[in-house]
């Protein structure tokens, strides 16, 4: 990313987690409690584990804003990690006596093993920490940042369950998303959210965890973000890297993606039509190419479904190595959740916020918000003057 860019720091039980944003333009409204309310979404979701009822994420804003607004520098985040308390030994940053038990039994699935075997360490406990999930609520306060000046354009995101498991939710072209998010499993169909949850429930009875698919949704993108002149800078290329880095996602699609493949051309495409309303003269009769042709957006909503797999901590335990002994065991067990497809959809939100961002900051550039919308406004009424 080269405009919107960003880091975060932290451990799963470590002391917090950190964040650093560069390039948000000055004279933005922001607070620490709309930042929040996205973070405790990301905690919400039938299946998630005990631990989404110890934390209470809030994310405290160090630098970067002053009487409310952005000042255009850097924006430094905290989230405590309330569980630390009871972590103090075990995740010490200073050398310390007491015994710690190394983690030897690396689970299928998830990076201990390939994170042991790079980083050159003999205790999986280093690799889980920073592997772990929980790094996705620096991202979500992050995404709250980007979604907070996206919204300045009237550009809105949302995410909802397509699928858990072996159940699909039949979804309407209208999807109502104050239902969404009243619901457990964010999902838009209340008839076969009954029936997700009694398939986690199943999973968990049977200690085993269960994945599905989340779609999110952008609403109001500008014709003419990306490019199709470099392989880096398709948005297409690029919000697909972006959802494909959280955590237990193994698969994206763009619009009707996969279901392309077995389409005729005739099918595949979608047919180009005048209108006469803002901010674009032409239109679409279906929109399978997901809002993005290449590599650019073409005024309709940005769709990308995210296939999340099931977590790889299971209650019981996948057969595995124990790396001190060499012998057989069971892969280690902590805490789990059952199911995370509603709270990626929230991570899925907030990273193609950025991404989106990033790519209105290249596009329009300006050091002040007033400034980027002016930037914005006047090629809006360009494309209508062409």
């Amino acid at each position: 990313m080269s405009m919107f860019r960003y880091l975060t720091a932290g451990e799963s039980h470590g002391q917090s987690l950190v964040a650093i944003t560069e390039g948000m333009v000055a004279g933005l409204p922001l607070d620490e409690a709309y930042i929040c309310s996205d973070l405790r979404r990301r905690q919400c979701g039938y299946g998630r584990s005990s631990r989404m009822r110890v934390e209470r994420d809030e994310a405290k804003i160090i630098s970067g804003v002053r009487f409310g607004l952005t000042i255009g520098s850097p924006i430094g985040l905290i989230i405590q990690n309330r569980i630390w308390a009871e972590w103090t030994e075990i995740m010490s940053i200073a050398p310390s006596d007491t015994r710690v038990d190394p983690i030897t039994c690396p689970r299928p699935g998830h990076a201990d093993l390939p994170g042991m075997t790079k980083y050159k360490t003999s205790d999986i406990r280093p690799i889980l920490e920073r592997a772990s999930a929980r790094e996705t609520a620096a991202r979500v306060a992050v995404g709250a940042i980007a979604r907070r000046f996206l919204e300045e354009f009237d550009i809105s995101i949302y995410s909802h369950t397509v699928a858990i498991g072996h159940c699909r939710a039949k979804v309407s072209p209208n999807i109502d998303w104050n239902k969404v998010d009243a619901s457990a499993l964010r999902c838009a169909d209340i008839e076969i959210e009954k029936a997700m949850m009694a398939e986690i429930d199943k999973a968990k009875d049977a200690g085993d965890t269960l994945g599905g698919v989340s779609e999110i949704i952008a609403t109001g993108v500008p014709v003419g973000l990306g490019s199709h002149v470099h392989w880096d800078r398709r948005l297409d290329g690029r919000i697909a890297q972006a959802v494909m880095s959280i955590q237990a996602v193994k698969g994206v699609e763009i619009g009707s993606g996969f279901k392309l493949a077995t389409s005729e051309g005739s099918q595949a495409h979608d047919i180009i039509k005048a209108i006469k309303q803002q901010p674009h003269p032409l239109s679409r009769g279906t929109n399978r190419a997901g809002g993005i042709e290449g590599g650019i957006t073409n005024g309709q909503p940005v769709i990308v479904k995210a296939a999340i797999k099931p977590i790889a901590t299971l209650g019981k335990p996948l057969a595995s190595i124990d790396l001190s002994t060499g012998k057989k065991a069971t892969a280690h067990y902590e805490r789990s959740d059952i199911c995370v497809v509603p709270s990626a959809g929230v991570v899925g939100e907030a990273m193609l916020s950025i991404v989106l961002a990033d790519a209105m900051l290249e596009k329009f550039g300006g050091d002040n918000i007033k400034e980027t919308l002016t930037n914005f406004n006047n090629y809006n009424k360009s494309i209508l003057s062409r």
